[in-house]
């Protein structure tokens, strides 16, 4: 799987990089079964505005595009490495169902 990592209003430090790439790793597993040249994922993380220094500043989304399929997670957070783990949590579970549905196709 390849993905594409972009920052918004932050710098993409190596150590939010190798954590990404961790969960990208974990993300593979639920994602064996799908031809993996065909599957990208974009991951966006970053802070709305500059000016922002309150509140759930932090946002992590991801687009993973399946074979007939869009997947889309988006999580805020005052945290960062929080919006990252519940953001692919999400996608996670996403995979996880749309799984589900093929093998449910299949079967009948």
């Amino acid at each position: 799987m390849k993905y594409i990592l972009q920052g918004k209003n932050i710098k993409i430090t190596p150590t939010i990089e190798g954590f990404i790439d961790g969960k990208v790793k974990s993300l593979e597993r639920f994602t064996s079964r799908f031809n993996q040249d065909s599957l990208e994922l974009r991951i966006e993380v970053g802070k709305p505005s500059r000016h922002h220094r309150s509140g759930l500043i932090f946002y992590a989304e991801l687009n993973l595009k399946l074979p007939g399929q869009l997947l889309r997670a988006e999580a805020n957070h005052l945290d960062l490495n929080f919006a990252i783990n519940e953001s692919f949590g999400e996608i996670e579970g996403q995979v996880k169902k749309f799984k589900e549905k093929l093998i449910a196709k299949k079967r009948n």
